[in-house]
């Protein structure tokens, strides 16, 4: 799995691996899988990171995910992946 907050390369490498390394983190969340537990909420997290983060094939499965999440669940990812996009964004300049 990608290294998502150390980074390294121009801006525009950076940042796609960036959102390559948020969208394996997703989908490692989405199905429990590379050790990690299975966790909607951190799913859904990493994969909006990786749409902000220009990945498009994350939009589809955030919203697959979406689907089986309750409200509150959607609005603790949402907050999750705010508070992480500038760490991100610090680690890419």
């Amino acid at each position: 799995m990608s290294n998502l907050l150390g980074v390294n390369g121009a801006n525009g490498t950076a940042k796609a691996s960036s959102a390559e390394a948020a969208f394996d983190l997703g989908m490692a969340y989405s199905s429990g899988s590379d050790g990690l537990p299975l966790d909607l909420v951190q799913a859904h997290r990493w994969l909006n990171v990786a749409a902000l983060c220009g990945y498009r094939p994350a939009l589809a499965w955030r919203a697959e995910i979406a689907a089986e999440m309750e409200g509150r669940e959607i609005v603790e990812a949402q907050r999750l992946a705010r508070a992480t996009l500038p760490q991100i964004e610090r680690k890419a300049a």
